[in-house]
């Protein structure tokens, strides 16, 4: 399994990439794995700003439907519109173009408790 050194990573095994105040969100590829199939992502939070830990959609996959945590506070700004069409993309490439949702950081937006790699694999056991 991949898991970029470059990402930070939650306990419920969201990724963040984080650039100036902008965080890209996806799920892990341990998640996408778990998960199966994914068939359809219900994302409807464009333009609310949510606190780390809120829900801010969902993912279904053949064997279940799942929450998507936010791993920091912050403003959706953006979903990819891609997986309107194709929400395989999160299982075909989850760290590229199967990236969920885009967030604006709000103002002293903690990430102290984001996982960086080495702590996540531990996590996960791999």
């Amino acid at each position: 399994m991949n898991f970029p050194a470059d990402l930070l990573y939650t306990p419920d095994h969201e990724w963040v990439r984080i650039e100036g105040e902008i965080a890209t969100i996806g799920i892990t590829d341990y998640a996408q794995s778990e998960l199966g199939d994914i068939v359809f992502l219900d994302i409807n939070t464009v333009g609310q700003t949510l606190e780390a830990q809120a829900v801010f959609g969902t993912v279904e996959a053949v064997k279940t439907v799942s929450d998507l945590f936010m791993p920091v506070a912050g403003e959706v700004i953006e979903v990819n519109p891609a997986l309107v069409d194709r929400p395989e993309l999160v299982n075909q490439d989850p760290y590229g173009e199967g990236w969920l949702a885009k967030v604006r950081i709000s103002p002293g937006g903690a990430t102290e408790h984001l996982l960086d790699q080495a702590a996540y694999t531990q996590q996960i056991g791999h």
